[in-house]
């Protein structure tokens, strides 16, 4: 079996429905890229990634090869899970099966979302209790209160339902232990990624060692992770992003060093299913498996992967075992070339001591205010949608050329 074209098509699929009021929290997850391996045995191969695609020169050393040279790969896990598709279905195999002995049949995943105001959250988690899922992860933002977001998602979570904080490792620790230690008031959290820049090891060790949430360090193709799991800075380290030969020695080198993981791969249905058939081979791959395939109105497989009480199983088909619908990925790559731009909108940023400020919907909370995230009760953003007003209109042009306009407290 040979390789005689890899097509590379970028697509856009709709964001979910209920994210019609805050789609500008989504921009960019919205653009993924599916790669189709097709062979001269006239079988195909399919793989997804919420990357940019890549030129066709990068993938053009590949044709004429056998994809079984490309076992363990290195290269983008779109691709590389293409790769592993085909090979399994010329085998009748599922994928799991080139990569190691299977020691799970089913693997722990959760939900996510973007930045969201303490309602829009517990919307959220009630939303991904009702869909199956047990673990939800959020990144923190410097305009939005987390203890507020753990209070407020903690009144509706189910019990045993636990979250997933990112902290964006842009915490001190003089600011993030005694917020940890606030949220070791709820049971709902769960867990704490990235409270430190990644070279802060002693700040890791130090909050590791005084708080009983769990930390999870976020591994990336731009750091290897591996001096940290043997510095044990963490009790989980997350593998996101990275090539399926990088993750699987990477995810045995966690089992040798009895330390758990999971794995972030970002994209639809595809990149589930290959993360899926990654952590049934991997022995200490038991933490909650993260993936965006529930952030979309559509999609180009046929079917979706099921969350039952927590858990999705692998699947046992032949190569990742998921069936691609061709008319659904011709529609959302026609939909990628198509014009569509995403409702304005203004920042409205409030503080405790009732000061208001028009921003940008990233607004930098720290320059206005002085304080580092983590450190102020009752902040809040609003956003304001473009309402055709001359209002709007005035302010939205004044933000062109300022960061924040501070609102008159009388208005």
């Amino acid at each position: 079996m040979k390789i005689v074209d890899i097509q590379i098509i970028p697509i856009r699929p709709r964001l979910a429905a209920r994210y019609a009021d805050r789609e500008v929290w989504f921009e960019g997850i919205d653009r993924r890229t599916i790669f189709k391996v097709l062979t001269d045995s006239g079988l195909v191969g399919y793989g997804d990634h919420r990357l940019g695609a890549p030129s066709r020169e990068s993938v053009a050393s590949l044709i004429g090869r056998d994809p079984f040279d490309f076992i363990n790969n290195h290269l983008d896990p779109g691709l590389g899970g293409a790769l592993y598709d085909v090979m399994g279905k010329h085998l009748d195999v599922p994928a799991y099966k080139l990569m190691g002995q299977k020691v799970r049949d089913a693997v722990s995943v959760g939900a996510w979302t973007s930045r969201a105001t303490p309602e829009e959250f517990a919307e959220e988690v009630t939303r991904a209790a009702a869909d199956g899922y047990r673990v939800f992860k959020m990144h923190t933002a410097p305009f939005y209160d987390v203890l507020e977001q753990a209070h407020a998602a903690g009144c509706v979570a189910p019990g045993g339902f636990k979250l997933h904080f990112d902290f964006n490792g842009n915490r001190t620790l003089a600011t993030a232990l005694p917020l940890v230690k606030q949220l070791e008031k709820y049971p709902v959290v769960g867990f704490i990624e990235d409270p430190f820049p990644k070279n802060d090891r002693d700040a890791w060790c130090r909050l590791r060692e005084q708080s009983h949430i769990p930390l999870i360090f976020h591994v990336s193709a731009m750091h290897a992770g591996l001096p940290e799991v043997t510095a044990g800075v963490a009790d989980t380290y997350l593998f996101s992003g990275v090539s399926v030969g990088d993750t699987l020695m990477s995810g045995f080198a966690c089992a040798r060093a009895n330390v758990q993981m999971l794995i972030q791969l970002t994209g639809g249905t595809l990149a589930k299913a290959l993360a899926l058939h990654m952590a049934a081979v991997l022995p200490t791959a038991t933490g909650h498996s993260i993936h965006l395939d529930d952030q979309y109105e559509d999609d180009v497989t046929c079917e979706r992967i099921e969350v039952v009480a927590g858990f999705s199983k692998v699947p046992e088909g032949p190569g990742l075992g998921v069936e691609v619908d061709e008319d659904a990925l011709a529609r959302l790559a026609a939909r990628d070339s198509q014009a569509i731009s995403m409702s304005r909108h203004i920042g409205i940023l409030q503080v405790a001591d009732g000061r208001r400020w028009y921003t940008s919907v990233n607004p930098h909370v720290q320059r206005l205010t002085g304080c580092e995230e983590g450190t102020m009760r009752g902040v809040r953003l609003d956003l304001w949608r473009d309402d055709d007003s001359a209002e709007f209109e005035g302010v939205y042009e004044a933000l062109q050329t300022q960061d924040a306009i501070e609102v008159d407290p009388a208005s």
